[in-house]
């Protein structure tokens, strides 16, 4: 691999590739790595005799075709360093994506030129702007039968944006295309196969050349309203009058701006991704466009920054963390200032630790390169870390700063798993932390009353996948149960009452009074509480204990067993006893009112929702509603897309989504498919909480 020394932070890019499942982000990843003489032939994503794609390393994704985790790849084209994360397109990993385009700089949305805008391209495009990234638009497979760049850049506008112009024009349709014009040079760019690395420069074909002007004076148009002066230029000349330096520089502070989005197509196994590259190296993003990261003093908790400068003091945040078979415990981060230096020391400000730099390795894909240090702007992995998870600032020692952590969807659904013999137990133990550390959307519990391990997660497949790597990376044989909801526990009303614990056998009692009060709290908040104690009523050392009592009961459920969510609990007076009272006898009252205080609040059950979005041909539109409508889901619209496909956009109940997508398989002849995310939690109706109520008694 290329040395990195000599390349000059303005000239990193941070690129995330973005898309929706079987967009084509992974191939386009290769054809980049393949053009920038990283790979000297292109993989396959269902590869055969072994050459799959670099970013799809782990054994489920060659199997499967898909990306799960985000992989890292770094390549050099005209000067530039470019550090390309190749994410997940699937839903149930959209956790890869969420925590990628937290350190990215900028992005590259791709599109399948058949299909245009999906459902996984809204979802993607909303998390780029959650968290401001500049990207440009990559319309893939435009040569293949049903590509059309002209009706995907509709969709775009559509659906997305209207600022999204083309900066590239195909030349030819489907398997003619050949080439782009590009619209700020005004030339052409054919190739002779897919194995010339050299793109051959000449004019535009002539049946082309007025659709080209009108597009050019279009981006000259959008482009001159990042300048007053050049906006004057052009109200006085026109877009002659706007030089080549000028318009790019133009159209770089307008992508920059993070409103505004170049296009461009092609297909990613290699034609024209030359010019893909350049629009990545020219327009995107590089560290030092970013003004400053701001975070918070964790001693003051004043707002402080850092600027991506090597001579500031070193802040970083870890965003992903893989488990190596050769290196052990893998964390990923982005240095945001300053230079980290192998063997260094430095401050975890959000555990409060001090942990060693061990080595630290650039990645390409699976493959490692050691390296002495990370400087501002660049991204890498750190080998030696024991107490640093995802979403952990790093800092100097000296100059401490708390970034802003990354936060991840709570998983709606849950599975029982039990190791199937005693040797697998232990061994279940360790692989479950293992995962669970890797995947913040993972989560692990043991149900109270049955003794039973609870995975929980995003989907069937990210659970399927998780148990696969249970079995394969860490030896371990489990039964797994049924697919679970997780509902949760609320309120509706309010209810005042007491919680009183008070024993006496013999020598020293127990006593603690309280009176709270639960009302519900806003969705999405979450458990608060309000001390209103006046006076000595409640001493104040046991008022804790009586909010960690009453967390604890919320936590564990009061009508069916599920966490109750989104409530306030005040305590506004109580009684103690100088002798007998003590914080248990406070923990243990605070849950007694809480067991008392939520059946008297009108407690109802809530369930996750999920939106579902299905693309289906017209002739199974009718059964596909029925389906749905069957399923409790309600249906919120219907549009025309592309290839006179159909998109129906539902609200459906999870728990009525289980093994969906072979049901639509058969009702579809397999022509159609869905895609699911969870919408947000809503009240489940009374007949059917009753019945899960009874069914939770049990």
């Amino acid at each position: 691999m290329a040395a990195t020394k000599d390349i000059k932070l303005k000239d990193i890019r941070n690129v995330g590739i973005i898309a929706h499942i079987d967009a084509g982000k992974t191939t386009t990843t290769e054809g980049i790595l393949y053009r920038t003489g990283i790979n000297h032939k292109i993989g396959e994503v269902r590869g055969a005799n072994g050459d799959s794609a670099t970013t799809d390393w782990m054994a489920q994704e060659k199997e499967r075709g898909i990306t799960i985790t985000s992989a890292a790849v770094t390549c050099f084209w005209k000067g530039c360093q470019i550090n390309i994360i190749d994410t997940p397109g699937h839903i149930d990993f959209t956790a890869e994506v969420e925590r990628s385009l937290r350190v990215l700089d900028g992005a590259v949305t791709i599109f399948d030129g058949k299909m245009g805008v999906e459902a996984q391209s809204e979802t993607v495009w909303r998390q780029a702007n959650k968290y401001g990234v500049p990207r440009v638009c990559f319309i893939n497979k435009i040569n293949q039968t049903g590509g059309d760049f002209y009706k995907s850049l509709e969709s775009i506008h559509h659906r997305l944006s209207k600022n999204a112009l083309p900066i590239h024009l195909p030349i030819g349709f489907e398997k003619d295309i050949n080439g782009v014009v590009d619209l700020v040079d005004m030339k052409a760019y054919t190739y002779n196969d897919y194995t010339d690395h050299e793109l051959i420069v000449g004019d535009i074909p002539a049946d082309m050349r007025e659709k080209a002007e009108n597009a050019h004076a279009l981006l000259v148009e959008a482009a001159v309203e990042a300048e007053d002066e050049l906006m004057e230029k052009f109200f006085e000349g026109g877009a002659e009058a706007i030089s080549q330096e000028e318009l790019k520089r133009a159209l770089r502070k307008r992508v920059l701006a993070g409103d505004f989005f170049l296009v461009t197509g092609g297909d990613g196994r290699g034609v024209i991704v030359e010019k893909l590259l350049d629009v990545m190296a020219d327009y995107l993003p590089s560290p030092v466009d970013v003004e400053a990261v701001w975070g918070k003093n964790p001693k003051t908790g004043e707002e402080i920054s850092r600027k991506p400068s090597e001579t500031e003091p070193m802040a970083a945040l870890a965003f992903k963390i893989a488990t190596d078979p050769f290196v052990g415990k893998l964390i990923f981060i982005r240095v945001y200032s300053g230079v980290l230096n192998a063997g260094s020391y430095v401050l975890n400000t959000t555990t409060g630790d001090k942990e060693r730099i061990g080595r630290i390795v650039r990645m390409h894909a699976d493959k490692r390169e050691d390296i002495d240090k990370i400087e501002a702007g660049d991204i890498a992995a750190v080998v030696g870390l024991k107490s640093t998870f995802t979403g952990d600032t790093l800092t100097d020692v000296a100059h401490p700063i708390a970034l802003e952590s990354i936060t991840f969807p709570e998983p709606p659904v849950s599975i029982a798993v039990e190791p199937k013999s005693k040797a697998d137990q232990e061994k279940m133990g360790i692989a479950l932390q293992r995962l669970a550390e890797e995947d913040p959307t993972f989560r692990i519990h043991t149900d109270d009353e049955t003794g039973q391990t609870i995975m929980s997660g995003m989907g069937e497949l990210h659970l399927d996948i998780l148990i696969d790597r249970m079995k394969r990376e860490f030896n371990v044989e489990a039964n797994i149960g049924e697919p679970q909801v997780a509902f949760r526990e609320t309120i509706k009303g309010t209810s005042e009452v007491q919680g009183k614990h008070a024993k006496q056998s013999g020598g020293r009692g127990q006593y603690g009074d309280v009176w709270v009060r639960f009302e519900p709290n806003e969705p999405g908040k979450g458990f608060e509480f309000i001390d209103q104690i006046k006076g000595g009523v409640v001493p104040q050392e046991y008022r804790t204990p009586v909010m960690k009592g009453i967390k604890e009961t919320l936590e564990g459920g009061v009508i069916a067993g599920y966490p109750v969510v989104d409530i306030k609990a005040t305590l506004y007076d109580g009684s103690y006893h100088d002798v007998d009272s003590s914080e248990l006898a406070f923990n243990l009252a605070g849950g007694l009112a809480a067991r008392d205080g939520i059946k008297k609040a009108n407690p109802i059950l809530l369930e996750p929702v999920m939106h579902v979005e299905v693309t289906t041909p017209e002739d199974f539109m009718g059964d596909i509603i029925g389906d749905l409508n069957s399923r409790r889901g309600r249906i919120e619209a219907m549009e025309d897309l592309m290839a006179g496909a159909k998109l129906i956009k539902a609200i459906v109940p999870l728990a009525s989504m289980f093994g969906y997508t072979g049901d639509l398989r058969s009702m579809s002849q397999g022509r159609a498919a869905s895609t699911m995310e969870l919408a947000h939690y809503e009240e489940v109706p009374p007949n059917v909480a009753q019945e899960i109520i009874a069914k939770r008694s049990k």
